[in-house]
C-alpha cells in the first residue's frame, strides 16, 4: 500500500507540486524530484551540512526533514544563487577569488549558511564567520580560504549597499 501525499513547495520561486512518498526526505524530494542536484548529501544524520538549504529563508539540514514537512514552505538551494546571465553570485566569487573549494562537495552547504549569515551580518568579524561555519564540515580547505571568501563577500556587499543608499536618498 502506497502512502503518497502531495506537497506545494516553491523552490527557487518555482512552485512545484507532486505527490510524494510521507517517508521521502527533503533532500530526496530536491535532488530526484526536482531535479536540483546542486544540494549533496554526505553524513545524511545533520552533522556534516552539505544539505544546508534556505528554507523560509532560515539554513535547515535537508536531510534531517521530510519534504511533506515542507509543505507551503519557500526553498532556496544553491542553485537559487546562479544570475541568469551566468555570472557568479558575490560569495560564489568570492570563494573562487579565494580558493575557499577544492573539491566541491561541501561548498553548496557553506554557500547557503552563509548567505543567510551575510543577509544578518554584513560587517562581520572572523570570530563570528568561525561561528557562522561551526556547523559546516569540509575535509579539504582548512576553512583559512572560506573565512577570506566571506570577508571578501561582506566587503563587497556593504559597498553595494552603501551605493543603493547613495542611490536612493538622490
Amino acid at each position: 500500500m502506497s502512502n503518497k501525499v502531495q506537497v506545494d513547495i516553491s523552490i527557487n520561486g518555482k512552485k512545484v507540486k507532486k505527490e510524494v512518498e510521507s517517508r521521502l526526505l527533503l533532500t530526496d524530494f530536491i535532488r530526484d524530484e526536482c531535479n536540483l542536484t546542486g544540494t549533496h548529501l554526505g553524513c545524511e544524520h545533520g552533522v556534516c551540512g552539505a544539505c544546508t538549504i534556505l528554507l523560509d529563508n532560515e539554513p535547515v539540514r535537508g536531510c534531517l526533514m521530510f519534504a511533506v514537512q515542507a509543505d507551503g514552505c519557500e526553498i532556496q538551494t544553491v542553485e537559487s544563487l546562479n544570475h541568469v546571465d551566468g555570472t557568479l553570485d558575490v560569495l560564489q566569487q568570492s570563494f573562487s577569488d579565494n580558493h575557499a573549494l577544492q573539491c566541491g562537495f561541501c561548498t553548496p552547504g557553506f554557500l547557503m549558511t552563509l548567505t543567510h549569515f551575510l543577509e544578518d551580518n554584513q560587517n562581520p568579524t572572523e570570530n563570528e564567520i568561525r561561528e557562522a561555519i561551526s556547523g559546516n564540515l569540509c575535509r579539504c580547505t582548512g576553512y583559512a580560504n572560506i573565512i577570506k571568501a566571506v570577508q571578501q563577500a561582506a566587503q563587497i556587499l556593504q559597498k553595494e549597499n552603501s551605493n543603493c543608499s547613495v542611490v536612493s536618498a538622490q
